[in-house]
């Protein structure tokens, strides 16, 4: 259930008249998304997302969204263009928030991806990087492996969230933090392309959307977000050959990894799991029971944690 901030439809119709986009038809709640407030936005001259940023977007990262967007729709990838009004803003201020007016994209963001549909995304997720390859912007990952630790402290005992969780989340931190690569190529990345942050028609990839998360970190780190959002049941208990072998290939036509990237997969893709299991874990102590928000179970990334810790876990990741 997204987090809705209420908006006056006398300031609604003001921030409209800064842009040359018509007048207002209708703005309604989407119901997608955990991070901000976002509406569809009808207006005499098309279709757009109004998206306010509530507490987890800072203010100050917003810049950094707009140019990154920016570039990569300079580099035909399908992401969603900030627009900015008559004076060249793209940042304006609505009901109390820092807000901005979307470009709408088409497409469905799906819940069972199909292996061409996996392809697909993995050669969208390729192209993206091939277009970060020299974009000189950067932000720091506040959800990296720097930050998990903090993150378990903060979450308390995490045995209230799952029997037995706290020596799990120990042991693999202790095991992250003796292994973690430090020399992969890097740039900035996604970091939380899931299929709801994808839009498809069909086979075809229409839009990657919702860079909250976007910061600098490896490559194959970004990767392996995707292959355990993608490839997965959705309890994590089982990886689909086919879905990820598709995956990885739609990637290759696009990114030839490097022996040390292949062979770093599994510990990234740990990694991974232990990010969302954290985080989720996290929410799922601290979220009031009255939020607007719903928590999300953090088992499925326990299970996804304990397959690539699998003697077998680099298979997952092969291309016929």
């Amino acid at each position: 259930m997204a987090v809705y901030t209420h908006v006056e439809p006398d300031d609604l119709a003001a921030l409209v008249a800064r842009y040359d986009i018509g007048t207002v038809v209708s703005c309604k709640g989407i119901a997608e998304g955990v991070e901000n407030s976002n509406f569809l936005l009808e207006t005499t001259g098309g279709r757009f997302i109004l998206t306010l940023y509530e507490k987890r977007v800072s203010e100050g990262d917003l810049p950094f969204f707009v140019d990154l967007l920016n570039h990569l729709a300079s580099q035909n990838c399908p992401v969603p263009a900030m627009i900015r009004d008559r004076s060249g803003v793209a940042i304006q201020q609505i009901s109390g928030r820092a807000a901005c007016v979307i470009q709408f994209l088409p497409g469905i963001s799906l819940t069972q991806p199909t292996p061409a549909q996996c392809e697909a995304a993995g050669a969208a997720l390729g192209a993206m990087h091939r277009a970060l390859e020299d974009y000189a912007g950067a932000r720091e990952n506040s959800m990296g492996h720097a930050h998990w630790r903090s993150v378990a402290e903060a979450t308390g005992d995490l045995d209230v969230v799952l029997p037995g969780l706290q020596s799990v989340v120990d042991a693999e931190l202790a095991y992250l933090d003796a292994h973690w690569p430090s020399d992969l190529p890097a740039h900035v990345i996604h970091a939380d392309l899931f299929p709801d942050n994808v839009l498809m028609l069909g086979d075809r990839v229409t839009g990657l959307i919702d860079f909250y998360f976007a910061a600098s970190d490896f490559r194959a780190y970004d990767l392996v977000i995707t292959h355990a959002s993608w490839a997965f049941s959705a309890d994590g208990k089982q990886c689909d050959p086919a879905r990820a072998e598709a995956l990885m290939r739609g990637y290759a036509r696009e990114i030839t990894l490097s022996d040390a990237e292949v062979a770093a997969l599994p510990l990234l893709a740990r990694g991974a799991s232990l990010r969302f299991l954290l985080t989720r874990a996290h929410d799922w102590v601290h979220t009031p029971a009255d939020a607007l928000v719903t928590r999300k179970d953090p088992s499925p990334f326990l299970a996804r944690l304990q397959r690539y810790s699998a003697p077998d876990a680099a298979s997952l990741f092969a291309v016929g």
